[in-house]
């Protein structure tokens, strides 16, 4: 494989602290884990690049990135869950770290004592990967499928890094999303969740379908992508409007708890009844952050209980 002669141009959408803003350097990844070396090919744009729809392809990218980032040596995840695209979960951690900077004179606040509350950590443990290598962060991170959270926990055992740093709890009650998971007096200072979006399989099926276009790939009935996922990842009954629902009243049982409650949220237009039911609650302020990779726009919503005074005494009380 020759590099480019040219210097990469950086993918100006992705947050500026994202550490792939300049895009894929496989020649480096390569060095970094060989193994990805049979994966990459020269396009018709003469671009080096994998084949997105193919799993195992995907996976390694995904190991390269994450050893020669963020300095995990053993990452690995069961076929069936989800194989996730880490520029775009390192947005939302970033712009998570954004969202308290904000309460602290813009500085970020690092280490060990910046507590996050992963909702739905999956088998890949992305989210506290990032979070800790980033910043230092602690997590604990919550699960409702035991295989899932037992392949998290192999990650953990094996990363020196996340050892100390990352909690996982298992939620044996589906119904429920903070309860029995955050415990009397315990804090937060941030809560991730990324929801599964859709409301069925079918649904779920169908969106599979449409990644597959649009990586140029011939539909398939049953198709096997590297965004494939559990059942449980990807839909719940009354998808991710139901599922924010249910959380955004949840959360009003534990407002002194948490700074900021936040959620990603797939679908525009359930941005309006989301709003409508934060009123209801109680929420002091809502915001909706938008994150753009490539020709693609996702978003979180953050909500918080606490008044602009009761923030800053949060921040000089946690962040220093």
């Amino acid at each position: 494989m020759k590099k480019d002669s040219n210097q990469p141009v950086p993918k100006k959408k992705l947050h500026p602290n994202n550490k792939h803003i300049l895009g894929y350097d496989f020649l480096t990844l390569c060095e970094t884990y060989p193994t990805l070396k049979k994966y990459v090919f020269i396009n018709k744009y003469e671009t080096e690049t994998i084949d997105f729809a193919n799993p195992e392809a995907v996976k390694a990218l995904n190991k390269a990135l994450l050893l020669h980032f963020y300095a995990i040596s053993f990452w690995d995840i069961p076929k069936t869950n989800l194989c996730p695209p880490i520029p775009g979960r390192a947005d939302y951690i970033h712009y998570i770290a954004d969202l308290l900077a904000a309460e602290n004179n813009t500085n970020i606040p690092t280490g060990k004592y910046i507590r996050g509350l992963d909702i739905g950590v999956g088998a890949n443990c992305i989210y506290p990967i990032i979070g800790t290598s980033e910043y230092g962060w602690h997590f604990v991170a919550t699960e409702t499928d035991v295989p899932s959270l037992k392949a998290c926990a192999k990650i953990i055992e094996n990363n020196e890094n996340l050892k100390n740093n990352v909690t996982l709890r298992i939620q044996q009650n589906k119904r429920h999303i903070f309860k029995n998971t955050i415990q009397e007096n315990e804090r937060f200072d941030f809560i991730i969740c990324n929801p599964p979006f859709h409301s069925s399989r079918e649904e779920a099926t169908k969106g599979s379908q449409r990644k597959l276009k649009n990586l140029g790939k011939a539909n398939d009935e049953k198709p096997v992508l590297n965004f494939s996922g559990q059942n449980n990842e990807l839909w719940t009954e009354g998808g991710e409007l139901a599922f924010i629902t249910n959380m955004i009243y949840e959360s009003a049982h534990f407002k002194p708890q948490c700074l900021w409650f936040t959620s990603l949220v797939s679908k525009k237009e359930n941005l309006k009844p989301f709003y409508k039911h934060l009123k209801k609650v109680g929420a002091v302020e809502v915001k909706t952050i938008d994150m753009e990779q490539g020709n693609k726009t996702s978003r979180f919503i953050a909500w918080t209980f606490l008044s602009e005074s009761q923030r800053q005494n949060w921040a000089i009380i946690h962040f220093t």
